[in-house]
């Protein structure tokens, strides 16, 4: 997922909102694991945004990509120049229109942003996890979820909303909760990593763990392997963009200078561009981090997480109505990814809507400004929301 930041000071912007936490699984109700292992406690940082209504049918839980977190949307004080990761999406009048519906987004299960992860103090030790914490899975990161959900006391989701691994998520919701979720929205995803996308994932994990500084994940007191950091982040960010995309923003242009340099410095400004977001990465994201998520999303598959042989079988006691996006030039997550979860739902009479949308900017096109999207969403919501509340 790239760093798109758009300014919102208009009157469109949530504003200011605050990063929360819930702290639960304390032993002996530790949370148990999809490996069979026990953790806790768990804390998990989110934030809300939106009114809550009496009888609390409006709330969306949005869940984020590889590097987001629960800043989805607004701004942490008045002189904050960063906005939330989906301001564009997430706001009054906006797809998702906090005037009329309650927005949740939180940090997932082994991340760095104030959720509980390997940079976490481990309560038996002392010290950081590191390589102690636990693999985890999506099916996982949804419990956690689960758990902060029962915590709000809210016991049905208008819609679930989520693109990449969020999209996972999405997924995961429906077919493990399918009483709770109303309507499910995956964006630029997929039900199960292609060895395509396993493989740039595996080059970005040894990329850390060649890093002379990586210490078997025990870095935390001493140098951190940036390096190893930083060049995961730059193949992954390849991954996220197109051909379209680059040939428009970089083509061969050189970067400050009139000629070649003939050495090994950063000629070409496409060199530089993914020199700078490996180092601006490595200044907010832990690289144990960049693991356990990566590993988690290579072991999601529908099938194999619930026990079935088949896409079909997975979507058969889902109940959720889905809105499925996907992206011309997304290369990672390409269409027919998509199309295919499509087809298992329909064998199993879901209402489903798909929509493929012109794109030149690759797998990150769901962060980007797109009209499309916007009124696809605010559109989709609005009819669940009156279906919901007729049925009341």
């Amino acid at each position: 997922m790239s760093e798109y930041i758009e300014h919102d000071r208009s009157g469109n912007s949530v504003g200011i909102v605050e990063k929360k936490s819930h702290t639960f699984a304390a032993a002996p109700d530790e949370l148990i694991l999809d490996s069979g292992a026990r953790l806790g406690p768990i804390t998990l940082a989110y934030e809300t945004m939106g009114t809550l209504n009496a009888d609390k049918s409006n709330v969306i839980l949005v869940t984020h990509a590889l590097s987001g977190d629960s800043h989805v949307a607004g701004y942490y004080s008045k002189d904050d120049p960063k906005p939330g990761w989906w301001d564009i999406m997430v706001g009054p009048g906006k797809g998702i229109d906090t005037d009329k519906y309650f927005v949740i987004c939180s940090n997932v299960l082994g991340g760095c942003m104030g959720t509980t992860g390997p940079a976490t103090i481990n309560p038996a030790t002392g010290r950081p996890y590191g390589l102690d914490f636990p693999v985890i899975t999506i099916g996982d990161m949804v419990k956690a979820q689960k758990a902060l959900i029962d915590h709000l006391g809210v016991t049905r989701l208008l819609a679930v909303i989520g693109g990449s691994i969020g999209g996972m998520q999405v997924v995961e919701w429906a077919i493990s909760y399918p009483k709770m979720v109303a309507s499910a929205i995956m964006l630029a995803s997929t039900i199960r990593h292609s060895a395509l996308a396993i493989a740039f994932n595996e080059i970005g994990r040894q990329a850390i763990m060649s890093d002379p500084n990586f210490n078997k994940g025990d870095y935390y007191n001493g140098p951190k392997p940036d390096l190893g950091l930083a060049l995961a982040r730059m193949v992954g960010h390849v991954t996220y963009l197109s051909d379209d995309a680059m040939r428009s923003k970089f083509g061969r242009r050189l970067q400050d200078r009139d000629s070649l340099s003939f050495d090994f410095d950063a000629n070409f400004q496409v060199e530089s561009y993914l020199r700078y977001q490996g180092s601006k990465f490595v200044q907010r994201f832990d690289a144990n981090t960049f693991l356990y998520i990566t590993k988690a999303a290579d072991y999601f598959d529908v099938r194999q997480q619930h026990g079935h042989d088949s896409e079909v079988k997975a979507f058969a006691g889902v109940q959720a109505k889905f809105l499925v996006i996907s992206f011309t030039s997304d290369w990672l997550y390409p269409t027919y990814q998509s199309r295919d979860m499509v087809k298992a739902m329909k064998k199993n009479a879901l209402d489903v809507s798909f929509c493929e949308i012109e794109s030149k900017c690759g797998h990150d096109a769901f962060l980007l400004p797109n009209e499309r999207q916007s009124t696809l969403i605010n559109r989709f919501l609005k009819r669940i929301y009156e279906e919901e509340n007729d049925a009341l």
